[in-house]
């Protein structure tokens, strides 16, 4: 794998990931030679930016999108969009519920977890910053329906039908735009919700309107009334509108010549086509590529313990991968909303590149974020218009990122114009010098960032010691060597690609589509009814099979190439947290008994992986909550470069660039500046130095050192303490 400049490359995949502030690209070509893209990112029409980055990627092979488009076998996309439209709530909203009668309130009352989901480490700690979020939809938008089915999915109250054409006869007459129905236990048993779709059918064709009837049941059949009915409304609120940049982006590639499939990232590891039914499941996509990406690395370099940590404009994004897995989530909030979508287990805190800076009033402290300059960067980005200082404004004013090379040059920085808004808005207050006042707020970022990590490898009953951590995005390089200063892992590995490195993720994925159902079986302790057991899951797994088969149908994908990857959730009885165990190598098209068993066997061994020092309770016996098809079919893949290290740990004398006086604790250092592309494998950058791309910068601190290996993957080491 190359990144070096060519003219003769025939690109065959591309992997996007459109964040808050850049829109980053991974292009591979027919022999494995990558390239990566960096455009800022065009919120009002993503097309634009995802076109910019593919170019400036492509442009060091020496050609662009519209030249390469014919050779493509597909293209990847993974973002933020939908998930920064509702953090900043700017989706689509006037949506109706119909729910059971006497559950109207469970929307906007929602659960204890809701007040403090999502907070820093700190802020989970402190009382003073929980807040409930506000409700999506209002109170007179939902409407209760007289109705019951019981857990077990008998209907044990009759559905009132003059109550449900009530319902929606004053949805309709408050114009709503969709009609989202969500009854108590419909996992279990959807014939109520479908008899409510069923009147307001009528009731449409009455009134000649065509406002779309979403079920829960057939959108996510799992357990959770309160998330089920929120992923529901998240689907109208937040996935529905950015439905429509999907499709732009796509008619914008298909203008420049794309032929080959364009898939959108789900947050469980798959990619579907933008117009599948239910997109909630694309709503984390952005952050989660980098998981993947570290999940590929983790398998290719036999690294058993990885932490995932991503450094974005908006956000500091981290994900365990655990003796080669990663963790599925279900009880996974967005924007201190709790969902049922299944995802890859992610902690997300609002430390970013582009968060704002203040002095707290009531404390006379500096508050980071949560809000983001996102993609206009800071008040040194003097066309961007931005007047309150961000985390970029210090890193520029202490000498770590080029003023004339942000970007590749792209984004002129000023750094007086930096100095000056921390001077008046942040060091004067607190009567400061400016340039400690820059070196402090990153030290609060980077404390936040350290903290959120110890919080997560602890909470799992591991220490740092245990783990490797890789570092990525635009600012992962760049604060790297501070936010794992304070913690002591294995080894801290900065990959040449940390830019785009969650657009590689994306270039891992398969296509592939999931579906769930609740089961909530019991297995008694002493196996007795293990035959019942397999029974159900056989007839539950046939029907999500042949959910996957129709997808893939409806992609124009060869049905024979879909890989059928069963998987249950699992927990002992009584427990409150379940586990995701992968049962493939069991299934032949059915279960029985002796399979159960073996299964059991697995989830043990899961249980005592993921908690190690959690009490094990086999006599309570087994409940098998969740049965998970998964139709997969294998894509391209990325390989990782390997290049023959040189004998010299001494950067080639081409590869110098300058030197830049640089702060760090206290003091100012002369740092050597190297151009990163022309560091061989083999190679030591020796601390204080910056290595610069135009993707990317990756500071390297008096004290630490960073070698290159064959893999074009940097290892960061503190050299003393």
């Amino acid at each position: 794998m190359s990144t070096e400049d060519q003219s003769e490359h025939e690109p065959r995949l591309l992997a996007l990931d459109t964040g808050g502030t850049m829109t980053d690209s991974f292009i591979v070509d027919e022999e494995a030679n990558y390239t990566v893209g960096k455009a800022q990112t065009t919120p009002d029409d993503e097309s634009i930016g995802v076109k910019n980055s593919f170019d400036n990627g492509l442009g060091y092979w020496g050609t662009s999108f519209s030249e390469s488009a014919a050779s493509l076998d597909g293209v990847v996309y993974a973002g933020t969009a939908m998930l920064n439209r509702l953090l900043e709530r700017e989706g689509e909203g006037n949506i109706g519920v119909v729910t059971t009668a006497g559950f109207e309130d469970h929307h906007r009352m929602g659960r204890g977890i809701a007040s403090w989901a999502d907070l820093s480490y700190s802020g989970r700690l402190h009382a003073r910053e929980h807040e409930h979020p506000d409700p999506i939809v209002p109170r007179e938008n939902i409407k209760g329906v007289r109705e019951r089915v019981n857990m077990l999915g008998d209907p044990v109250v009759s559905i009132y039908e003059d109550e449900i054409r009530e319902a929606v006869h004053d949805l309709l007459d408050r114009d709503v735009r969709v009609i989202a129905v969500c009854m108590i236990f419909s996992y279990a048993n959807p014939e109520h919700e479908q008899k409510v779709k069923e009147i307001a059918e009528e009731v449409k064709d009455e009134r000649n309107d065509d406002t779309p009837v979403w079920l829960s049941s057939e959108q996510n059949p799992v357990r959770g009334e309160t998330p089920r009915l929120n992923t529901l409304i998240l689907e109208a609120y937040a996935v529905e509108p950015s439905r429509e940049q999907l499709y732009s982006i796509e008619d914008q590639l298909q203008d420049e010549g794309l032929d080959s499939p364009f898939r959108v990232l789900t947050s469980s590891g798959g990619t579907i086509a933008p117009d599948h039914d239910w997109l909630a499941e694309t709503m984390l996509s952005g952050p989660i590529g980098g998981v993947f990406g570290g999940e590929f690395l983790s398998e290719k370099l036999g690294i058993d313990n990885l932490v995932c940590s991503d450094v974005g404009g908006t956000s500091f994004d981290v994900a365990l991968i655990t003796e080669g897995h990663y963790p599925t989530r279900w009880d996974q909030t967005l924007a201190q909303i709790p969902t049922n979508i299944p995802m890859t287990a992610l902690d997300s805190i609002g430390s970013g590149t582009g968060s704002y800076l203040r002095v707290d009033r009531a404390s006379n402290r500096i508050e980071v974020g949560p809000d983001s300059a996102g993609y206009l960067v800071g008040v040194a980005n003097e066309d961007a218009g931005v007047e309150t200082p961000t985390v970029t404004d210090c890193t520029a004013l202490l000498g770590y990122i080029n003023p004339d090379f942000f970007l590749g040059g792209d984004i002129p920085i000023d750094v007086d114009a930096a100095r000056e808004a921390i001077d008046e808005q942040l060091a004067s207050k607190l009567g400061e010098d400016p340039v400690e006042t820059a070196r402090g707020v990153l030290d609060i970022v980077e404390r936040d960032m350290a903290n959120e990590l110890r919080s997560m490898v602890h909470g799992l009953g591991y220490s740092p010691e245990n783990y490797n951590l890789i570092s990525y995005g635009g600012g992962g390089p760049l604060h790297a060597a501070g936010y794992t200063k304070p913690l002591n892992f294995k080894d801290v590995i900065v990959p040449d690609w940390a830019a785009a490195f969650s657009a590689f993720g994306t270039a891992c994925a398969d296509s592939a589509y999931r579906y769930d159902q609740s089961v909530d079986i019991i297995l008694q302790p002493d196996f007795s009814n293990a035959d019942e057991v397999a029974d159900i899951l056989t007839g539950v797994f046939h029907k999500v099979r042949d959910k996957a088969a129709d997808a893939f149908r409806r992609d124009g994908i060869d049905v024979d190439k879909m890989e059928f990857q069963p998987a249950v959730r699992a927990q002992y009885t009584g427990m409150l947290d379940d586990l995701e165990v992968e049962i493939e190598e069991f299934w032949d098209g059915e279960l029985n008994g002796g399979d159960i068993e073996r299964i059991v066997e697995k989830f043990e061994d899961e249980f005592g992986r993921v908690f190690q020092r959690a009490a094990r309770s086999p006599e309570n016996g087994y409940q098998f909550t969740v049965a998970i098809g998964e139709g997969v079919a294998p894509s391209p893949k990325p390989t990782l470069p390997d290049e023959e290290p040189v004998s010299t740990d001494t950067p080639p004398e081409q590869a110098h660039k300058s030197e830049r006086a640089i702060y760090w604790e206290g003091d100012w250092h002369d740092a050597d500046i190297w151009d990163m592309d022309h560091i061989q494998a083999g190679n030591v950058v020796e601390g204080p130095a910056v290595t610069e791309a135009p993707a990317t910068t990756m500071l390297v601190p008096p004290g630490f050192e960073a070698s290159l290996d064959n893999n074009r993957i940097y290892h960061l080491t503190q050299t003393n303490e």
